[in-house]
């Protein structure tokens, strides 16, 4: 079937090449580079692992790179609606959650000037604020492209994400707190407290799109056996039953947790993605994320606690 409308993403999506052809995804990039070095110092663009492989990015930053990230340009976003508008098609751009970053805005922005100089109000271009990012914001587009390839509209498929993002049940696990903390995601106080525990953080994300701290855990195995204890108590019937998992240069890590998943539920299926660049200057190596469709996360209980989630 003919696309009946272009499908755009920020690279905070974590597609790979292969993703995004597959699917017919245009990428937005963002880039990363190191203030004040000679050079440039670590620098690049999240071009899905093109230039570097995943390991040798998350070598570097292991070797005391620490690279900071910057959203696509007003320019990057002009040009894309442009090419899209070119197409005489209308479009979806999912971007990164706005208590993240300034993408969202960003386009938004973009979006606005461009409606003025060309005197419209109508440009047919929907733009998502994900209200989650890396694994979650992955698992938003693949439905979207399959909702594409059946037949859905552009419009039809905007107003699906509005509501489903709060059905993104998400729940990852990072080394350290401390590449958090630098980027100004997480309190200095919370990355200090976590690392003299010497625990492994774990992390989903609020309502209003940003960070919060749901639990540690002791040792990565452990932190293993509760993301897939979170898909289990998480996902449920009412919903696809696919889980998304990512991981930062932990591929044996990943695949045993996609064992562990297949096992707690065989008919489950495992979409599978490289935490790409962007994220990966904010959490480092070893993040290890859990991803499913649940309940709207709106209508939860216990804020700030997560079924699934206890400590030890």
């Amino acid at each position: 079937m003919a696309a009946l409308f272009n499908l755009l993403s920020d690279s905070t999506c974590d597609f790979s090449v292969d993703d995004s052809t597959r699917m017919g995804v245009t990428i937005l990039p963002f880039t990363y580079t190191e203030a004040g070095k000679e050079g440039g110092g670590f620098h690049g663009i999240d071009d899905q692992f093109q230039e570097r492989t995943p390991h040798e990015f998350y070598e570097a930053i292991r070797n005391g790179a620490t690279p900071m990230t910057s959203q696509p340009s007003q320019l990057v976003f002009e040009e894309a609606f442009r090419a899209a508008l070119d197409t005489g098609l209308p479009s979806v751009l999912f971007c990164i959650t706005s208590g993240l970053s300034g993408g969202y805005n960003g386009a938004v922005t973009a979006l606005d000037r461009l409606k003025e100089e060309l005197g419209r109000d109508d440009l047919p271009i929907y733009i998502v604020d994900c209200g989650v990012t890396s694994t979650g914001q992955y698992l938003l587009v693949e439905e979207a492209a399959r909702m594409r390839e059946a037949g859905a509209t552009a419009r039809e498929v905007y107003d699906w994400a509005l509501e489903a993002r709060y059905n993104v049940r998400v729940l990852f696990m990072v080394d350290s707190l401390e590449t958090l903390h630098r980027g100004g995601r997480i309190p200095k106080s919370v990355a200090l407290v976590a690392g003299a525990l010497d625990a492994k953080p774990l992390l989903n994300f609020n309502l209003d799109g940003t960070l919060g701290i749901v639990g540690v855990t002791r040792g990565r195995a452990k932190g293993m056996k509760k993301l897939v204890r979170f898909y289990a108590e998480n996902h449920g019937d009412d919903y696809p039953p696919v889980v998304a998992i990512g991981n930062a240069d932990c591929p044996e890590d990943l695949e045993r947790l996609r064992t562990m998943l297949l096992e707690e539920d065989p008919t489950v299926r495992v979409l599978t993605s490289n935490i790409g660049p962007t994220i990966g200057c904010h959490v480092g190596p070893g993040m290890l994320s859990c991803v499913c469709w649940g309940p709207d996360r709106r209508q939860d209980k216990a804020r700030g606690r997560v079924k699934g989630v206890r400590q030890g």
